[in-house]
């Protein structure tokens, strides 16, 4: 597959920010106060570490039964689909063996048979007579007929081992198949090798399924729970951001320095499941129909008619082209990745900049700008927060401004995640 090329223009950018907040308004000038609007946006809280990718579903294919290798029909780096023959023995000596268990087996069914039939002449041929307080046995007497009994058994016992060894020689395969499509990672064996059952010939990787392992700090790990959510970015591609699942958290330590680290494994969703999730997350343009964010903008005279097209426009090119792009995309193992496990999630919430929280006590306040010009400092409720906002679940309106008392840029806008919009298949940089 050729390497995925996708080139975001600032226009498309901005229309996918349109589809799930709102544009974004132009940053203010550095000052000691700023006043931002306060509006509506989903927060997510998460914990960050790097690592890199590694293939989740590797398999060893071994042969299952002794054998001399007849051929191998694979290389390494070689695409394979299921079903495939990858290796086989040459049968002459299996042939054989049938054989020999096919005779083992009547030879055994045979005695089993002959064993039977001592026993009932045995029973049949013993009479006993009750006279009075005198018994009368002919023929056998009981410890005879008991032998017979266990002899009887053993030989019931040796035809099913018979049964059982020509079973598992007839379930055993002399070939090697692949369980599922892959590729080949590594080929132990050649032509002409005898081997022994259980032989590993080769190994095989699922190219679609991809995991990575990071390290969580002691702080931290008790928020990390089995089956949370996550996002994996690609280091060498910041523009794409893929979902991802904790699937393993180690219950042991890693400790460097004295300091305390746990192991944590993410599983990277297939590229399949991205691409449909990002059709499902991109809204129908083909159309022509505006979106709603769109018209709401429109109608509050955000944007006009002629760039609201322009914007539809902008947007189909980079759908286009970043599903072909995402086609022709391979993961691979090695790459270095940003993985973001996700504590807590707000959506549609009430967002404002950190630097607008004040704490006095347990109470919290923000300065907020009324409509003559004053500021008046109003108590709030607040909910989750990140680096960069914090939710307001009580005390504040959509559309209020705020004063935000600190000497960095601010934008008046927030965005999915705190600084950041992901739309599935479509992640940006962080």
């Amino acid at each position: 597959m050729k390497a995925l090329k996708i080139l975001l223009t600032t226009l498309a950018l901005c229309s996918i920010s349109v589809l799930s907040l709102s544009c974004t308004s132009e940053p203010e000038s550095s000052s000691e106060q700023q006043v931002v609007t306060v509006q509506r946006g989903n927060l997510t809280v998460d914990i960050t570490a790097s690592g890199n990718l590694t293939l989740s579903r590797t398999e060893n294919l071994a042969f299952e039964m002794a054998g001399t290798v007849e051929e191998v029909l694979v290389e390494e780096g070689d695409s394979v689909e299921e079903g495939q023959l990858l290796a086989r023995l040459d049968t002459s000596d299996w042939d054989n063996q049938l054989i020999t268990l096919r005779r083992n087996l009547l030879q055994a069914q045979i005695n089993q048979k002959n064993a039977e039939l001592s026993l009932d002449k045995a029973e049949s041929d013993t009479v006993t007579l009750i006279t009075g307080d005198i018994v009368y046995s002919s023929n056998y007497d009981d410890e005879q007929i008991e032998i017979l009994k266990l002899q009887n058994q053993l030989a019931e016992a040796r035809v099913e081992d018979a049964q059982q060894a020509l079973d598992e020689t007839l379930n055993a395969s002399p070939e090697v198949t692949a369980p599922f499509d892959g590729f080949i990672t590594k080929v132990n064996v050649e032509g002409g090798d005898d081997i022994l059952k259980g032989t590993v010939a080769v190994t095989l990787a699922d190219p679609n399924r991809f995991e990575a392992d990071i390290l969580v700090s002691e702080m931290d790990i008790f928020q990390v729970k089995l089956g949370g959510d996550a996002t994996v970015q690609i280091d060498a591609l910041t523009s794409l951001t893929i979902p991802a699942k904790v699937t393993h958290i180690s219950p042991t330590a890693t400790i460097q320095s004295g300091v305390v680290n746990y192991y944590v494994k993410v599983e990277l969703e297939s590229m399949e499941a991205l691409m449909q999730q990002r059709q499902e997350a991109m809204p129908d343009i083909s159309s022509g129909e505006l979106p709603a964010p769109i018209k709401q903008a429109i109608e509050e005279g955000r944007m006009t008619q002629e760039e609201a097209e322009a914007m539809l426009e902008q947007m189909q090119q980079a759908r286009q082209g970043q599903q072909t792009a995402i086609e022709d995309f391979q993961l691979r193992e090695g790459l270095t990745v940003t993985v973001s496990i996700i504590i807590e999630e707000a959506t549609d919430v009430l967002l404002v900049p950190n630097g607008a929280i004040t704490t006095q006590g347990r109470q919290t306040y923000v300065q907020v700008v009324s409509a003559d010009g004053s500021i008046e400092n109003r108590a709030v409720t607040t909910g989750i927060s990140n680096w960069q906002y914090t939710e307001v679940t009580e005390g504040l309106s959509d559309g209020e401004q705020v004063v935000v008392t600190q000497g960095t840029t601010t934008t008046t806008t927030p965005q999915q995640g705190g600084n950041r919009i992901i739309i599935p298949g479509m992640g940006g940089p962080r």
